[in-house]
């Protein structure tokens, strides 16, 4: 019945928001036990952790199984394995459905889409403890245009005391808005910057100096840095555009010097850059392996004219 009276975009925003939660919970207990598991992946700087993996396992397996025409692309290279059902997420967040889906969406179909995932943004910080850097993100595109996407910030308020909520979903779709933050006006006269903590180079910094700013906001993952933009918006209608377009970051420059990377520096075979929040792709789509679960076993989707044998 569910799938009658709601449009595919509007399920699957909600999917992606409970299943972006269950994977906020997941890191939070990764670092929890104590270990976490860390590999390099290309260099010391590049890692993954326990977390990561199973966070795309969760989420992955989430989305497949509950949208199996689904293109889903996730950063890490992970084998196939048996995903515990503990792992998989199959609720919904019935907020979201009580919203309109934009006309322009409305009429999409589950094969058009493609969902992109990191598991957990800012792994380095996480590793160092700077936990408020740390975010789960979840974009849909359709038709190489980010559309929406889900934000899960593990750690917010994690600073806060006993006594505070932990953790926030911020989500969006393009023609309806953001939602999940207050929204806080910029001090009058004051123009503040938010730019990377951990990847600066003497550009980046000579951009900074050349817009003269009154503050300068140096924070990791590009998640949190998005995250931090629409708190510092005094227009509704700008935040979702901003969500859900800006390719601009470390992500767009490594693949414009060669390099194969698209989330961050990390491994993710020929795919294209794609935002933080909402990952839309400017270029084919790779293929992805994704975990399958017990009771059923999701195919992989590849690109229109990458080879299989490019993962």
């Amino acid at each position: 019945m569910m799938a009658s009276r709601h449009t595919v975009l509007m399920r699957l925003v909600a999917s992606a928001y409970a299943i972006a939660q269950k994977a906020g919970t997941i890191v939070r207990g990764v670092i929890a036990e104590g270990d976490l598991g860390i590999v390099e992946k290309t260099c010391p700087t590049d890692l993954q952790t326990k977390a990561d993996r199973l966070a795309q396992m969760s989420i992955c397996s989430s989305l497949a199984r509950k949208f199996p025409k689904l293109t889903i692309i996730g950063e890490e290279d992970l084998p196939f394995e048996e995903v515990d059902q503990e792992l998989i997420e199959d609720g919904q967040w019935e907020e979201i459905l009580k919203q309109p889906c934009p006309s322009q969406y409305s009429t999409i179909k589950e094969e058009d889409l493609v969902v992109w995932v990191d598991p957990l943004d800012g792994t380095k910080e996480y590793t160092e403890g700077l936990l408020d850097n740390v975010t789960v993100l979840i974009g849909i595109a359709y038709e190489g245009r980010a559309i929406a996407g889900v934000i899960n910030q593990p750690y917010y308020n994690y600073q806060a005391g006993p006594d505070a909520t932990l953790g926030r979903t911020i989500w969006g779709v393009l023609g309806l808005g953001a939602f999940g933050f207050q929204l806080k006006e910029v001090p009058a006269g004051k123009h503040i910057i938010t730019t990377t903590r951990s990847h600066s180079n003497k550009l980046v910094t000579d951009c900074v100096t050349a817009m003269n700013p009154d503050d300068v906001l140096r924070v990791g993952g590009a998640g949190n840095k998005q995250a931090k933009i629409p708190a510092c918006e005094n227009s509704t209608e700008t935040p979702p555009k901003v969500f859900s377009n800006s390719t601009e970051s470390k992500k767009e420059n490594s693949i414009n010097k060669g390099n194969s990377p698209s989330l961050g520096t990390r491994r993710l075979s020929r795919s294209p850059p794609c935002s933080p929040l909402t990952g839309s792709p400017s270029g084919p789509r790779p293929l992805m392996h994704v975990p399958h679960v017990s009771s059923y076993r999701p195919t992989f989707k590849s690109a229109e004219g990458l080879p299989r044998s490019a993962v």
